[in-house]
């Protein structure tokens, strides 16, 4: 047992006991717990916000970015959000007992697919509190037990997140292990709850490149990750200007800190000398640093503006950073998303109908935009209530993860005596 008290081999056994009544659990009872837990963030909003105040103070004295410290604040309009949320996903249809196919073999057998919960879930996260509520809600709804260990730099947020939500949880019927916060910081756990294969189905680890790379490597257990947001904007030279400036503009500032905000801007060679310096000077004037390419340095002639390296066009900067490449055309800008991207959102500006449908089938990524900001691959915004994780994956599920992609399936078979004798 650690010192802060609290023994993971014993929150494991309550949370896989969990599992089977989680797997059984009526929609009435899961939705209720969740309409509980939203009405209990709202209530208990000033505890909340008292937490989350001790961790950008310990924040603030570690020297964390203001993105970063953006990232982990809770305001009122937050936890409204959080709760909304909590709302929408129990306003979600059940996935859980849904037959999604069911066909009739020559023999007489009726074969289909039955939704079921994946089990146990593991969520690895850092700096964001409301990834805690988030994840409980859609393992609940789900009918999954759900293990939290977030970063340490969140302990008080989460901690605070999570009694709230247990208690609700709890009070509308759902079994106590329904949700586990891992309220031990030390690293070491995690690495044993990475190796804990026979009591946990799937781990989702939400942060930066680090984090996922270490919890790929060390894990005996299956990982749906989403590698770095290196997200591009690309204003082809049939974009119209206004559209452009504005969509560029949100993908960078609306929300820098976050993994689906733009990370490098591509404009074709005909908007250099055009759209491009205005949209500079708009970048600059909310303090953005640029890093361009030698085109971009010549069309903008700015000493503010420095010379972008190799390294930048893969750097997932989450913060007030931006790379700026010209490029002639659309091959040439799909040739860079394909060395440069991570699978996560790519956007095009266009009014050219043929060069938004190539965009659309050639690049490869977990969300592709025509016309739109990439800050709306999120699973609030893409109708699922919120999203455990954005996966960039090809297996299994891909982009953000709502309630679908946390159950799994099972073959249900009925016959009525059928016996299967050897060929001779």
């Amino acid at each position: 047992m650690s010192e802060t008290g609290f023994d993971i081999d014993v929150a494991l056994k309550h949370v896989r006991e969990a599992k089977r009544t989680l797997a059984t659990l009526g929609r009435r009872v899961k939705d209720r717990a969740l309409e509980a837990a939203a009405e209990a963030l709202v209530a208990e909003r000033a505890t909340l916000i008292e937490a989350n105040e001790l961790d950008l103070a310990a924040g603030g004295e570690r020297g964390l970015s203001e993105a970063l410290l953006d990232r982990l604040r809770l305001t009122e309009a937050r936890i409204a959000e959080m709760s909304e949320g909590m709302r929408q996903i129990a306003a979600l249809p059940d996935p859980v007992g849904e037959v999604t196919s069911m066909w009739r073999r020559p023999n007489g057998l009726e074969i289909g697919r039955l939704r079921v919960p994946i089990g146990v879930i593991l969520v690895i996260y850092e700096s964001r509190p409301n990834v805690t509520a988030d994840a409980a809600a859609l393992c609940l709804k789900s009918g999954n037990a759900v293990v939290l260990r977030g970063g340490s730099e969140a302990l008080h947020s989460n901690r605070a997140i999570a009694s709230v939500l247990t208690r609700a949880f709890v009070s509308a019927g759902a079994p106590e292990g329904a949700l586990v916060l891992v309220r031990d910081p030390d690293r070491a756990l995690v690495g044993r709850l990475l190796r804990m294969d026979d009591r946990i189905d799937l781990v989702v680890p939400r942060g930066g490149a680090g984090l996922i790379r270490a919890v790929a490597e060390q894990s005996t257990i299956p990982v749906v990750k989403h590698d770095k947001g290196v997200c591009h904007v690309f204003l082809d030279e049939a974009a119209e200007p206004e559209m452009a400036h504005a969509i560029a503009l949100d993908a960078k500032l609306q929300r820098p800190g976050t993994c689906n905000a733009m990370e490098t801007l591509l404009v074709d060679t005909s908007l250099a000398d055009s759209v491009l310096p205005r949209l500079a000077a708009a970048f600059l004037e909310a303090g953005v640093e640029l890093r361009g390419c030698p085109r971009t340095l010549q069309a903008l002639s700015d000493p503010r503006v420095r010379a972008a390296t190799e390294i930048d066009w893969d750097t997932e900067y989450l913060d007030m950073v931006l790379s700026i490449k010209v490029v002639d055309g659309l091959d040439h800008a799909l040739d860079h998303i394909a060395r440069h991207g991570s699978g996560h959102s790519e956007a095009i500006v266009t009014t050219d109908y043929g060069r938004a449908r190539r965009f659309h089938a050639e690049v490869d990524a977990a969300a592709v935009y025509v016309n739109a900001s990439t800050r709306f691959t999120d699973g609030c915004e893409f109708g699922m209530g919120a999203e455990i994780g954005i996966s960039t994956n090809r297996l299994h599920a891909r982009g953000p993860m709502g309630l679908q992609e946390l159950t799994t399936y099972k073959y249900i078979v009925f016959g009525d005596g059928q016996t299967r004798t050897a060929s001779k």
